[in-house]
């Protein structure tokens, strides 16, 4: 049995099984096998796939935002009226095929835009060119969801799915969990806060799982066991993420306006040019709260080391003040 089948066959009895506490072990031991398949599988990929064909674009400007979306969503049309890069445009699925990049300058920041290929349903099993463009994803600051408004919410739904497989996850803070592998000494579980989904055992069957006998877990927040696992792995990617509901102008106004007042959403119209503006204004403030939050980070890093170095005097710090 190939690891796809296996994939197949964990999914199945996730999806049949109840969700109740007598099940929680189970399941949580269920997810923990499925990622680790998933993660063989995208390593396994990595290792037999030809070379050179990834999309190597250098990172330039104060930040980089991907566009992901399904083909014939209007990524191309966005790319070229919001930049001065021209990105060809038809009206058939596919046109673009490579990574194109373009520069979008507004309120003194230097934004880097990336058009990349549509990718289709099963883009992190290895259909398509799906892989390159989540790798691709994977180095950005900001994912720019393209969605056609017509289709309602189901791509949303299929992309993040998509992208949750590969590791990537939006607009969601890294689980709060120390985890430290000893070389003796059995599981040392303890938490700060009340856990709800989580206790010894089951953290000890998804430790067991990933062959880790020894091991320190500290949780400060009450999270489960896909935290768990992803904090095991340690290959997960936090990003901030908007969603862009495209061709408004081809749906209802109740449509319009209920797209538009879910969270981090912005509805636009690349064929007559509605509400760029908007759109403009929510990158930015992302982008410029991404990397004030960087900033602090790195100024808090360098006050660390200036105290543990006996300096305690302010440390020079350039902050990128958008």
């Amino acid at each position: 049995m190939g690891i796809l089948d296996k994939i197949r066959d964990i999914e199945a009895e996730m999806a049949r099984t109840q969700k109740n506490k007598a099940t929680e072990g189970h399941l949580g031991l269920l997810k923990a096998k499925l990622a680790r398949y998933r993660n063989e599988l995208i390593a396994a990929s990595e290792t037999k796939g030809p070379k050179g064909e990834g999309f190597e674009v250098v990172k330039s400007g104060h930040a980089r935002v991907a566009m992901i979306g399904f083909p014939s969503v209007g990524k191309s049309t966005l790319l070229t009226k919001l930049t001065s890069t021209a990105s060809e445009q038809a009206s058939y699925e596919f046109t673009t095929l490579t990574c194109i990049p373009g520069n979008i300058e507004y309120r003194d920041a230097k934004i880097q835009l990336l058009d990349l290929p549509g990718i289709i349903e099963g883009a992190s099993g290895g259909k398509g060119r799906g892989k390159q463009v989540i790798a691709v994803a994977r180095t950005a600051d900001l994912v720019l969801f393209m969605l056609d408004a017509t289709k309602g919410e189901i791509q949303r739904t299929l992309l993040e799915k998509e992208l949750h497989t590969c590791g990537i996850r939006t607009n969601c803070e890294a689980p709060d969990i120390a985890f430290k592998r000893k070389a003796a000494g059995g599981i040392s579980f303890n938490s700060t806060v009340k856990l709800t989904k989580m206790d010894l055992r089951l953290c000890t069957l998804i430790l067991k799982e990933y062959k880790i006998s020894n091991a320190e877990v500290l949780f400060r927040g009450d999270y489960g066991a896909d935290e768990l696992i992803d904090v095991i792995l340690g290959n997960r990617v936090y990003l901030r993420a908007l969603y862009c509901y495209n061709k408004c102008d081809l749906v209802s106004i109740e449509e319009c306006d209920r797209l538009a007042r879910l969270p981090d959403c912005v509805v636009t119209s690349s064929g007559l040019d509605l509400n760029f503006d908007t759109l403009l204004e929510r990158i930015w403030e992302y982008v410029a709260f991404i990397l004030n939050s960087r900033a602090d980070s790195e100024r808090l890093l360098v006050t660390h080391c200036c105290y543990e170095s006996g300096r305690v005097g302010a440390p020079p710090c350039n902050l990128l003040m958008l």
